[in-house]
């Protein structure tokens, strides 16, 4: 392989650890030259750590002009693009938020802890449009908010929705539990593309068919309309390799939980694992390219990844 690699962003979550640790950072990797340079060192401290997750880290990512969009738990923060920080916006439904997407002057978020999507305008810096998943009679449907208003959904996590991607094609969502794919049509109606393993992360719409990280199974696969499926094994490493290993990995974190997910063109495709670990494949060649270790600790786990705008 001779064309040039790209450099990627990453955000991560310490899972497990304690008030007065680093619980998350965001990463630049050059992928070129093996490299990773921390930028963030994330440590604030008046978040709730009860749960593995629960408000620790850094989440989705996306980017507007030069500006650098960056989720917290509940907080969405705006950084310069050496990382300065320039702003940061809250919202009462704003909850255990995972990623976001952006689509024209509008970013969309993944509120977990409601269940929901929220619209933040880039124009006007307000929240200005929710939406709340339910199912009803075992029938996908929801309800459109205003998140500017104190009357709201009550906060719920039944789907644990955590990707949203929006295209011109329109809005798409998912979650641990939804088994599913979900197009939100233009008329707020939510449409089935198609079905997914339970704990699927970073689904989306790819080539001819659908790539995700099929977390349960420790690998990321590509599901073609036609045509035979691709998987790829998550690297793992040696156990004695491994910090923190003995924790209770069904409660804290594991070795090849993939999470993270960035498609650079119809042929290359970057993927976060445990512990924290970007890795490159080309499915042209149906191989893995390398892989960049930013952590051994097993409590590290990659949480947002796309590629480097900037240089």
């Amino acid at each position: 392989m001779t064309e040039r690699l790209p450099k990627f962003i990453i955000t991560s979550v310490v899972r497990g650890s304690v008030q007065g640790e680093s619980h998350g950072g965001v990463y630049t990797v050059d992928f070129d030259k093996k490299k990773a340079r921390q930028h963030i060192d994330w440590n604030t401290s008046d978040i709730d750590f009860e749960g593995r997750g629960a408000d620790r880290g850094l989440r989705g990512i996306c980017f507007d002009d030069e500006d650098i969009y960056i989720a917290a738990s509940d907080e969405l923060f705006c950084y310069d693009k050496n990382f300065k920080l320039k702003n940061s916006f809250k919202n009462r439904y704003l909850k255990h938020a995972h990623e976001i997407c952006r689509m024209e002057k509008r970013i969309f978020i993944s509120s977990t802890g409601f269940d929901s999507l929220l619209s933040f305008d880039l124009e006007s810096k307000k929240f200005d449009w929710g939406y709340q998943l339910r199912k009803e009679f075992n029938q996908w449907t929801g309800g459109v908010f205003d998140p500017r208003k104190p009357v709201g959904p009550r906060p719920v996590n039944d789907f644990h929705i955590n990707m949203v991607h929006v295209d011109n094609d329109g809005i798409f969502l998912s979650g641990l539990k939804t088994e599913s794919l979900l197009y939100l049509s233009p008329k707020n109606t939510v449409e089935v593309v198609c079905e997914l393993p339970s704990g699927t992360h970073n689904p989306r719409l790819w080539g001819n068919g659908i790539i995700f990280n099929d977390t349960a199974s420790d690998c990321l696969r590509y599901v073609p309309r036609n045509g035979e499926e691709i998987a790829f094994k998550v690297i793992t490493y040696k156990e004695s390799d491994i910090e923190f290993a003995g924790i209770d990995d069904s409660k804290v974190a594991r070795q090849g939980f993939a999470r993270g997910l960035c498609t650079i063109n119809d042929r290359f495709v970057a993927v976060g694992s445990s512990p924290s670990t970007i890795s490159l494949y080309d499915f042209k060649q149906r191989q893995m390219v390398g892989s960049v270790n930013l952590s051994m600790d097993i409590r590290n786990a990659i949480h947002g990844l796309e590629v480097w705008p900037f240089d």
